[in-house]
């Protein structure tokens, strides 16, 4: 009953997101038809106007947004012209999908490990070694994490290919340069809830009936410490997913990351508000599976 709660209220919610999103960008200086190579005469730009129906009322060109998207039409792109939301939205998100979950579990797979080991040697080299280079993988950007790999691994050692997609090999340097952040996070996540869930009462009971510490740590203490990884991890894979204007542009990948950035800098109405549903529609359904998630991984929650 909880789960179906949450799915009902999925609806209210994306309409509040639309309605602000669509005032904001109203309320927003400069129009669509401002960042043209060749400015528009007048004439011109009335006539676009009226094409894309931005001569109308705001509440009722919201109105007709509306009454379109709930048929699955969010209208035409007013910079990519004589393409559709959706088609530039089915064309790029099939590749960021990929790349956000090739990150992810990039992200989940090193830094579960980093952070469990760092929390178990606490104060030994394992943990300080670990710990630097989790905050040197937090603090040093994508803009300077991508190029530096290409021309280690693409342009001097030629192991991986520079750039592109579509090879296996393709996707190797964008998934670490944009899951590397990501498993810096996990990794102190996890090393965080480790270290509190060692020094919990039940730990120590566990110990005392003797049992193995291979047996603590694994099924007693990583099944909580891994809590706070599980509620971050929607968010993150919701972030994953959408793309990396930066990891994009750098490694030439089209997804969907170049156009939620050149959507908002030239005020594609229509494009904007359809990335910003999918956006959300993804980070909604994403928190709803991490609370499916905590109900298995810890037996004390439950959702009535």
């Amino acid at each position: 009953m909880f789960f179906v709660k949450r799915i009902l209220f999925l609806v209210p919610l994306l309409l509040v997101i639309s309605s602000l999103s669509f005032a904001l960008l109203r309320l927003a200086p400069g129009g669509p038809f401002d960042h043209d190579r060749a400015p528009a005469s007048p004439e011109v730009e009335r006539l676009l106007r009226a094409r894309y129906h931005l001569d109308e009322p705001v509440w009722q060109q919201y109105g007709r947004w509306l009454n379109d998207a709930l048929h699955g039409d969010f209208g035409l792109s007013l910079k990519y012209r004589n393409h559709t939301v959706t088609d530039i939205i089915r064309q790029g998100l099939p590749v960021s999908l990929s790349l956000g979950l090739l990150a992810f579990g990039f992200a989940v797979g090193v830094g579960i490990p980093v952070g469990f080991f760092t929390a178990v040697r606490r104060g030994e080299w394992v943990d300080w070694g670990g710990s630097f280079l989790v905050l040197l993988s937090i603090c040093v950007p994508g803009f300077v994490i991508g190029p530096l790999l290409a021309m280690i691994f693409a342009l001097k050692l030629h192991w991986l290919p520079p750039a592109l997609w579509g090879a296996p090999l393709q996707a190797v340097l964008p998934m670490v340069t944009l899951g590397l952040y990501f498993a810096g996070r996990v990794a102190r996540l996890m090393r965080e809830g480790m270290t509190q869930t060692l020094q919990s009462e039940f730990i120590r009971t566990a110990r005392a009936k003797g049992l193995s510490e291979f047996a603590v740590l694994t099924r007693h203490a990583f099944r909580l410490a891994v809590m706070p990884v599980v509620s971050y991890s929607g968010p993150m894979l919701a972030d994953l997913l959408t793309g990396s204007f930066v990891v994009e542009s750098i490694f030439q990948i089209p997804g969907i990351g170049v156009f939620i950035v050149d959507s908002s800098r030239s005020r594609d109405y229509p494009l904007v508000i359809g990335l910003v549903l999918l956006y959300a529609v993804l980070l909604l359904v994403m928190n709803l599976v991490v609370d499916l998630a905590y109900g298995l991984l810890d037996p004390r929650v439950k959702y009535d």
